[in-house]
C-alpha cells in the first residue's frame, strides 16, 4: 500500500472512532423494502424511532429495530454513561445492496424466468443532539 493511501486509511480509522455506529450485513430483504423502513427513521431522536420501529408493520423495521439498540448500547458503551432522553438521534442511516442470489424457475415451452434475490447491508449512526449544535 503507498504512503497516501495508508494516511488516508489511518485519518478514515481514526474518524471512526469518534463515531458509534452499527452494521447489519447480508440481510435477506430487498434493499427497496428495507428503504423505507430507514427513511422512517432518519433524523428521528431514537426513543421515538423505536417506538416508530416497534409498532411498525413492515418485516425489516424488526431488524432495524435490532439494529439501532445495537449503535445505542455501542455509544453507552463508548462514552461510558446511559444514554439521557432526548440525547441521541438518529444522525446516518443507509441501506446499500449486498450479493444477489440468481435462481430459475420454470417457464412455459421449456423456457427458464431468472429470479434475483436480493439482500443488503444496513449502516447506522447515533449522535448526540448538543454536539452537533456547538
Amino acid at each position: 500500500m503507498g504512503a497516501r493511501k495508508r494516511i488516508s486509511a489511518e485519518q478514515r480509522k481514526e474518524a471512526l472512532k469518534t463515531v458509534s455506529f452499527a452494521k447489519l450485513n447480508n440481510v435477506p430483504t430487498s434493499p427497496r423494502k428495507m428503504r423505507y423502513v430507514a427513511d422512517m427513521i432518519r433524523g428521528l431522536e431514537v426513543n421515538r424511532a423505536l417506538g416508530v420501529l416497534k409498532f411498525s408493520n413492515k418485516e425489516a423495521a424488526a431488524r432495524v429495530e435490532k439494529l439501532l439498540r445495537s449503535a445505542i448500547a455501542n455509544w453507552e458503551a463508548k462514552n461510558g454513561r446511559q444514554a439521557e432522553a432526548g440525547e441521541l438521534y438518529v444522525s446516518l442511516i443507509y441501506v446499500d445492496s449486498a450479493a444477489m442470489l440468481k435462481r430459475l424457475r420454470p417457464a412455459p415451452q421449456g423456457r427458464g424466468y431468472r429470479i434475483r434475490k436480493r439482500s443488503n447491508h444496513v449502516t447506522l449512526q447515533v449522535d448526540t443532539r448538543n454536539e452537533n449544535k456547538n
